[in-house]
């Protein structure tokens, strides 16, 4: 099956382009220093107005900065009195790309709109840039750098120019020069306190999300202003008016914005493999290619380099510590008896980089307290930090924030909400406490705890370093070998740490297997990938041609399957997804299911208290269904499935190919066996009947879902490439209405009455045919790679399947034995069919 490539090259270079934020065009550089491009003509009038305007008197330093001013010096020189602000700005500051970073660091009461409006969440990043403009004006514009040129010589350059004038974002009179002239005063009071986009909220959405409006100046001030060699702190209290659904009249909340000095030259960019999963930025360069524009893409990482003193040392292929290694702070206000797990989650990558010739690269250690240093701040960008988050909500996040030239990681702040540990929990309960005593309590003990906090911990890092999920990681292991001890024991149950496989659920109680088989760990992809990433290459000039050399390195190391990278983006290949394990979703499946099925009657008294309601039971229960829920849904990827793999050049092997028939058929027959046929293991009394659950209800709603997904144009789509693509060879749409009609239709094809749970099974079966077939002749409701259906043969195809299911139903409907309720059921049926095709 064929993919539109030009639709998927869109899509990802869109993808791409989005995620960079920004990229590189319009600055030229003349002996080392940035010259800001000149307006286009069309702006030359207002140009002309401007500088007919009176320019702001120039006054002495010292009538300025007096003498009873505090100066703080840094990067930017900051002075200040009483609630006044002047930043000193040096000429060497003209044309420096500077980062801004703004986020919550306090948050108000009652400001939270689901996981958003806590501390530490992220409100605004840009890039910004000092120049000196007319009228003794000092200029910031925002920098893009969504489109690049650099050679000058060519007529391009102009063209590129003339359509990115870098807006300004704000202009400041210059109020002074300092006493040798290198530097400009500036008044900063009114910027400081405005509600301006540079320093706090970046959009108006993203206020809407907070719940926040309009600012209330009276009830908003500077708290205070730190500079530093290569950033700049501000923090700011601020009370605005309420928003959407507002819990209040106002909120008062503070926030930091960072000014980041980016560096001079930025780090060379490492261009992006798409078979090693990296977060990646991009931009447009219009000089890599004569004839047309390439899309550059480069991975986020961060700058590893050795230290002057070991170069040599490096080179020779001996261990040596970074100029600059990463380190992670952990927020004081974690509770202390997770803090060392949280810490060797972060020290668990130092083996990974050792493989890219760094020792002690990566490293978490507690955060000074405000004793120990007043001035440091887990809001400064300049460090990177573990924040815990006192919140209901289940998760832990690992952004990173990064130089949009270059790909370079600057910092990053993983967010670790409190009750990731309910999470955690409940997975562990649900996948592992058939074979784990450990698992089978309502609170765990802290060595269990600390150990699941130290896995989502190394997870969340791989993250802040550049890393993506790794869906497919999973499916390159043998489900046997996850039952064999000694075999999953030395290799773990998936080869990175980054897909979503959290624990061995395949493990059944006799092979005795412990939690160096059933836990994730960082493993042999990831030092792969760390490897590809970080390995220090000096001997490459250019990014170009650093990736012929690798490419060739990652094309020959793929011939180890457990390398490989499979993108959580991929919507058809059943390999790459979320929460499953194993090269057999079949297989594994049914090993989760057989587990499931163990746990059900121990639920209740596991997670039984005496004092409290039964939500901690139904809690439970509701995961077990989520479990089971999941394990068909691995199984139904393979119906329409197909393996997307990329390749560079001239290796070998399809890029796509359709999971076999034989496959499809073995996921066929699973979901009839394990959801069709109606799994009566979940209506366990003892728990439905204390959570106070109608088990008709629940696996309505379950049979709906699942029709849903299974008679879905684009999977219907697929299924009818492959038939056409291979003929009988395929397992194709019409293969797949039989296989249903006849694990669906079973009773009407044995003359039997159908119980209730068929009955809702059949209806929701018919419905979503019936929907899907007379779907409106509407172009919007047709999804990418998807057949319109008037003009493909699947309208014709689902309308033949209504009447052979009418053809069923009426032959039925002859068996004298049915009885009454059965009759009613395929009555109605019949009755829907006929009045559809009568209305068409």
């Amino acid at each position: 099956m064929k993919r539109s490539t030009s639709i998927f090259g869109v899509l990802l270079l869109c993808a791409v382009i989005s995620a960079g934020s920004t990229a590189i065009a319009q600055k030229k550089r003349k002996h080392g220093k940035e010259e800001t491009a000149a307006a286009p003509s069309a702006n030359k009038p207002a140009a002309d107005s401007a500088k007919k305007k009176e320019a702001t008197p120039i006054k002495k330093y010292e009538e300025v900065i007096t003498k009873d001013v505090h100066t703080c010096k840094g990067f930017i020189t900051v002075h200040s009195k009483d609630d006044k602000f002047y930043f000193e700005i040096p000429r060497s500051l003209f044309g420096r790309d500077i980062l801004t970073v703004n986020r919550i660091a306090k948050a108000s009461v009652d400001m939270r709109n689901g996981p958003w409006g806590l501390a530490g969440d992220e409100i605004g990043e840009a890039v910004y840039s000092f120049e000196r403009g007319p009228s003794n004006k000092l200029f910031l514009r925002r920098m893009s750098f969504s489109e690049y040129t650099s050679d000058s010589t060519r007529a391009m350059f102009a063209a590129v120019q003339k359509n990115n004038v870098q807006p300004i974002a704000a202009a400041f009179p210059i109020l002074a020069f300092n006493p040798d002239s290198s530097a400009m005063v500036i008044d900063v009071t009114d910027f400081l306190n405005s509600d301006n986009e540079i320093l706090y909220f970046q959009h108006q959405k993203i206020k809407e999300r907070a719940g926040v409006s309009g600012q209330q100046n009276d009830r908003s001030y500077i708290k205070y202003v730190h500079t530093y060699t290569n950033n700049l702190e501000v923090r700011a209290l601020k009370t605005y008016a309420a928003g959407l659904n507002p819990a209040g009249a106002n909120y008062s909340l503070e926030l930091n914005s960072s000014l980041v000095l980016l560096p001079e030259k930025p780090m060379q960019g490492r261009l992006r493999d798409e078979r090693v999963g990296y977060f990646a930025t991009g931009f447009r360069d219009f000089d890599a290619n004569p004839q047309g524009v390439k899309e550059v893409v480069y991975a986020r990482r961060w700058r590893l380099e050795p230290k002057p003193e070991d170069v040599e040392k490096y080179k020779r292929g001996e261990l040596v510590e970074p100029a600059k290694p990463i380190v992670f702070y952990i927020d004081p206000a974690t509770p202390k008896k997770w803090i060392p797990y949280l810490i060797q989650g972060v020290n668990d990558w130092q083996h990974a980089f050792e493989r890219a010739g760094f020792k002690n690269a990566v490293y978490a250690r507690e955060a000074p307290s405000e004793q120990e240093d007043s001035t440091w701040s887990l809001d400064d960008a300049s460090h990177s930090a573990i924040i815990y988050r006192p919140s209901y909500i289940m998760n832990a996040m690992g952004p990173n924030v990064c130089d949009p030239r270059s790909g370079e990681i600057i910092e990053s702040h993983i967010f670790w909400y409190h009750n990731v540990m309910k999470l955690l929990h409940d997975w562990y309960m649900v996948q592992c406490a058939a074979v784990d005593p450990r698992a089978r309590k309502r609170e765990f003990d802290d060595e269990l705890m600390g150990q699941l906090i130290r896995f989502v911990s190394s997870h969340e890092v791989g993250h802040t370093l550049g890393l993506l999920h790794n869906f497919g990681a999973s499916s390159t292991v043998p489900v046997e070998n996850l039952r064999n001890k000694q075999w999953v024991e030395a290799h773990g149950h998936t080869p990175s740490i980054m897909d979503y496989a959290r624990f061995n659920y395949v493990a059944q109680p006799e092979d005795h297997i412990g939690a160096a088989g059933l836990f994730p760990r960082i493993n042999d992809y990831d030092n792969w990938a760390i490897e590809w990433g970080y390995r220090w290459r000096p001997e490459y000039k250019t990014p170009w041609e650093e990736q012929l050399a690798l490419t060739k390195i990652v094309t020959d190391s793929l011939r180890n399957p457990r390398l490989w990278f499979g993108s959580e983006m991929e919507p058809a290949d059943p390999r790459s997804q979320n929460e499953d394990l194993g090269d057999n979703a079949m297989k594994a499946s049914a090993y989760g299911i057989k587990n499931l099925q163990r746990i059900m009657p121990q639920v209740a008294a596991w997670n039984a208290a005496p004092q409290e309601s039964s939500e901690g039971v139904k809690d439970e229960l509701g995961t077990i269904w989520s479990q089971y829920v999941m394990y068909v849904g691995h199984v139904m990827k393979n119906i329409g499935g197909v393996y997307h793999t990329p390749k560079v050049g001239a290796q070998p092997g399809p890029i796509e190919e359709i999971v076999s028939k034989a496959k499809q058929q073995e996921a066929m027959a699973f979901i009839n066996r394990e959801f069709f046929i109606t799994p009566m293991w979940l209506n366990e009394k003892s728990l439905i009947e204390r959570c106070q659950v109608n088990f008709t209800m629940e696996l309505s709603d379950l049979q709906i879902s699942a029709m849903n997904s299974l008679i879905s144009r684009a999977r219907l789509s697929h299924l009818l490439t492959a038939e056409i693509e291979q003929g009988k060879k395929a397992y194709g749409v019409q293969d797949f209405f039989a296989d249903m009609d006849k694990s669906i239709y079973t009773e009407l094809y044995q003359g039997k009455n159908v119980e209730v749970y068929r009955r809702n099974l059949q209806e929701t079966y018919l419905n979503r045919v019936l929907e899907q077939a007379f779907a409106p002749d509407d172009q919007y409701n047709i999804t990418i790679g998807s057949f319109h259906p008037t003009y493909s043969d699947l309208q014709g195809i689902l309308r033949e399947e209504l009447r052979t299911q009418q053809a069923l139903i009426k032959k039925s409907l002859l068996n004298p034995g049915l009885d009454n309720i059965t009759r009613i059921h395929l009555r109605e049926m019949n009755d829907k069919i006929t009045r559809k095709f009568a209305i068409k």
